[in-house]
Formats: C-alpha cells, sequence, structure tokens
C-alpha cells in the first residue's frame, strides 16, 4: 500500500491574476467562496465533492479550513458580491 502526504498548505492558494486574487484551491481555479455558498446552503463537504467530482474530498476539507479560518473575509466578499448584484 503505497501513503500519498499532502501539504494542506499548498491546496490553497492566492494569485492575483487567477480570481482577482481571492484564494482558490490550487490546478482548479475553484474559489474558496465558491465551496463556502455551498456549504453555507447546508451542503457537506461530501455533498459538495458529488457536486463538484473534479475536487477531492480533502481539497474541499482544505477550502472549508480557509473559509473557517478566513470566514469574516470570505463572508464579507459574498456580501459585497451580493450588493453589486442589486
Amino acid at each position: 500500500m503505497t501513503t500519498i502526504v499532502a501539504d494542506i498548505g499548498t491546496l490553497i492558494i492566492r494569485d492575483r491574476n487567477l480570481r482577482s486574487g481571492r484564494p482558490i484551491v490550487a490546478e482548479t481555479g475553484t474559489s474558496v467562496r465558491r465551496i463556502a455558498v455551498f456549504y453555507k446552503q447546508g451542503n457537506s463537504a461530501e455533498e459538495i465533492v458529488r457536486l463538484m467530482t473534479y475536487l477531492s474530498i480533502a481539497q474541499v476539507y482544505a477550502a472549508l479550513t480557509y473559509y473557517h479560518a478566513n470566514r469574516e473575509e470570505i463572508d464579507t466578499d459574498l456580501a459585497e458580491e451580493q450588493l453589486a448584484y442589486i
């Protein structure tokens, strides 16, 4: 059996040239806030993986960890986006 070790610090990145510098899941372009929206709608990590089949459970948990550690930042970003569409 082969064990794969992932440095969880590499699963979420920021690049000002991608998604306006918002945190994203590395190598996917999927923003943490997009995953946070699914989570806030009541979806579990496993349900999010079923909705976003290109993400692994580790990537979703990394995004959710980032969200919980930086909730104010992500929630503020989501609120500002909602106001822009009103």
